[in-house]
C-alpha cells in the first residue's frame, strides 16, 4: 500500500492506493467519530463490493446501513440526493455518523454532498470503485449535483476524512468506463508534469491492460499531482482552476447530449482536443504537440471529435461554466504538453473555429 497526504492544516487527510484494501477496516475505524456508518452505493457496485467494506465493519462492532442509489450521471440529482437524506432521517443518524461513498465520480460527489449538507456537516469517506474517481474526483472535496441547465452547478467544497483506493475494483470495469478514468490521467501529464506525459506515451498499452504496478503508478502519481494543486488553491481561486482542462468545453457536451450519453471522461478527452486545436490557433502548440495528444487519446481508445451542436450552441451551453467571470469565458489552454494557463485572453473568432470542428 502506497499513502499520499492532502496538506490542508487540521483538514488533511490520507489516500492510501492500493490492492485488497476494501476489506482491511483497521484502515477506516481510526476516522469514525461513533460506531456508526451510512454506505452510500448503486445497484451496479453494491452488489459486487458492498460485502467486502461493511462485513468486517460490522465485525469491529460498527453500525451500518446500506444505501443504495440507481446507477449512471442521469441520476446525479436533487431527486437522488433526497433518498440519501431519506435514509439518514429515517435511521436517525446524527452528526458524528460518517457517510461512506462506495463508487464512481457520481456516487463520491452525491454522498459528498449529502454530508457536506446533512444537519450541516456530517464526516464522509471515499472509497473510490472507478479510474476516474480514483485518480481524479475522490481527491479534493469537490462534491455536488447536476441542474438540468448546467452541470455540476450545486454543490461544495468539502473534503473526506480519508480516501481508500482499491485497485482490484479496477477489474470489473468495463473497458469504456477504464477509457473514461485515463482521460483524467493524461491531463495531470498535459497540465503540470510533462515527464508523466511521456510515461504515459511509453506505458498506454500496460495501463490499458490495468498492468497492477503501471496502474498503481498512475493512479499515485496522479493523486500526488492532484493532492500538491488542491493544497496550493483548495477553492480553486487559481491554480487548481487548471485541473478544469477540457472541461468547459466537455461539459457542454455533456449537457447538450443528455447526462450520461458521453462519459464525463470521454467528453473531457474530447474537450481536451478542442482546448488543443485552440491553443495552436493561438500559437501556442504546434502540430507535432497537437498530434502527440491525439495519438495518446486515440491509444486510450477516446473520442477526439466533437459532436456537432455548432459554434452558437457551445457558446450558450459554456456561458454556464463556473469560471465565467464578468461574462467572459475562461479557458483552460496550452502553451505546451506540461504548461496549461487559465486565460480569457484569446481570439473570439478562433474560438469558434474550433467549435466549428465537428464530426
Amino acid at each position: 500500500m502506497q499513502t499520499l497526504t492532502v496538506s490542508l492544516a487540521d483538514r488533511s487527510y490520507p489516500i492510501h492506493i492500493g490492492s485488497g484494501l476494501l476489506g482491511q477496516a483497521d484502515l477506516i475505524l481510526p476516522h469514525l467519530k461513533r460506531k456508526q456508518v451510512a454506505i452510500v452505493s448503486n445497484t451496479t457496485v453494491a452488489p459486487l463490493y458492498m460485502q467486502a467494506v461493511a462485513q468486517p465493519l460490522r465485525e469491529a462492532g460498527v453500525s451500518v446501513i446500506e444505501i443504495i442509489l440507481p446507477d449512471g450521471e442521469a441520476y446525479k440529482n436533487n431527486a437522488t440526493l433526497q433518498i440519501i437524506y431519506d435514509h439518514l432521517l429515517q435511521q436517525r443518524c446524527e452528526r458524528n455518523t460518517t457517510l461512506i461513498a462506495l463508487g464512481g465520480g457520481v456516487i463520491g460527489d452525491l454522498t459528498g454532498y449529502a454530508a457536506a449538507t446533512y444537519l450541516r456537516g456530517v464526516p464522509f469517506i471515499q472509497v473510490p470503485t472507478t479510474l476516474l474517481s480514483q485518480v481524479d474526483s475522490s481527491v479534493g472535496g469537490k462534491t455536488g449535483i447536476n441542474h438540468p441547465l448546467g452541470k455540476n452547478m450545486i454543490g461544495a467544497f468539502y473534503q473526506p476524512k480519508l480516501v481508500l483506493a482499491d485497485i482490484e475494483t479496477l477489474n470489473t470495469l468495463p473497458q469504456r468506463e477504464l477509457s473514461a478514468g485515463i482521460a483524467e490521467v493524461i491531463k495531470y501529464g498535459l497540465i503540470r508534469d510533462a515527464d508523466f506525459f511521456d510515461w504515459l506515451e511509453t506505458n498506454m498499452p500496460a495501463l490499458m491492460a490495468v498492468d497492477p504496478a503501471v496502474t498503481s503508478y498512475a493512479i499515485y502519481r496522479s493523486c500526488q499531482n492532484k493532492a500538491e494543486v488542491v493544497a496550493a488553491d483548495e477553492h480553486e481561486q487559481g491554480e487548481r482552476a487548471l485541473l478544469n482542462l477540457g472541461h468547459t468545453f466537455g461539459h457542454a457536451i455533456e449537457n447538450a447530449m443528455g447526462y450520461g450519453v458521453w462519459l464525463h471522461g470521454e467528453a473531457v478527452a474530447t474537450g481536451t482536443m478542442m482546448a488543443a486545436d485552440l491553443s495552436q490557433r493561438m500559437g501556442w502548440l504546434d502540430a507535432a504537440q497537437v498530434a502527440r495528444i491525439q495519438t495518446i487519446m486515440q491509444a486510450a481508445k477516446l473520442p477526439i471529435t466533437p459532436p456537432d451542436l455548432g459554434a452558437d450552441e457551445y457558446l450558450r451551453l459554456m456561458q454556464l461554466d463556473k469560471k465565467v467571470a464578468d461574462g467572459r469565458i475562461r479557458l483552460i489552454l496550452q502553451q505546451a504538453i506540461g504548461k496549461a494557463i487559465i486565460t480569457a485572453d484569446y481570439d473570439a473568432e478562433k474560438l469558434k473555429q474550433t467549435l466549428s470542428l465537428t464530426t
